[in-house]
This record gives structure tokens, sequence and C-alpha cells, in this order.
């Protein structure tokens, strides 16, 4: 096996949930829309048994909310909608990953070669 394999996975690990924030930025979104719009995204795509234990993860941690609406075609969905916990945490990545992927760029990029 190629030391590499999991790289991709590593990565979406850190990143995904800040992604979903930011997904929900906008608009609320139900679950099955977000793995959508995260599949439409190669390196993001994930799995509903993947994004429902991170959604949990933020209603705890209080960076999202959540309510029932009735669908046009089957069961009330639940949407998440991020509150402001969630865009004061979706601020403070942004900053983050701007120095973060910077400097990344600046180690592994092409002007080493």
């Amino acid at each position: 096996m190629e030391a590499w394999t999991g790289l991709g996975t590593a990565l979406r690990r850190g990143t995904l949930e800040f992604c979903v924030l930011a997904m929900l930025e906008t608009e609320p979104r139900y679950g099955i829309e977000l793995v959508s719009r995260l599949a439409a995204q190669t390196a993001l795509t994930t799995t509903e048994g993947t994004l429902y234990p991170l959604l949990a993860r933020l209603r705890r941690t209080g960076w999202v909310a959540t309510t029932w609406q009735e669908s046009p075609a089957g069961p009330p969905r639940r949407y998440y909608e991020l509150t402001s916990q969630g865009k004061e945490a979706l601020a403070h990545f942004r900053s983050e990953w701007v120095a973060f992927r910077t400097a990344v760029d600046r180690t592994v990029g092409t002007e080493h070669t």
C-alpha cells in the first residue's frame, strides 16, 4: 500500500466541518442536499454516514441549529442553519486557513522545484 493512500481523507477530516458551515452561511439546508453539494466538489465527496455524525457534533457545539420543515415530496426534512457561534467559528477558521494555506504553499509549492 502506498503511503499517500489516505491523504485525501486526512485532508478532508480537518476541514469538512468548516466547509459544511460555509455551505450553511447563506441559507438553511438539509442533510442530503449537503451531501450532494459536497459531492459536486470531487475532493470533498463524503457519505451520509460521515455527514450526519458531523452535523450532530456541530449541533452539540452550538454551531448549527435545526428545524423541521415539510417536504414537497416525502416526510418532513431536518434543516440545518448556522448560529451566531457558528458564524464566529467560520470567520475564525477563514482567518486561520489563509495563514495555514499560505505557509503550506510556500513550503511545498512549485518555487522549491
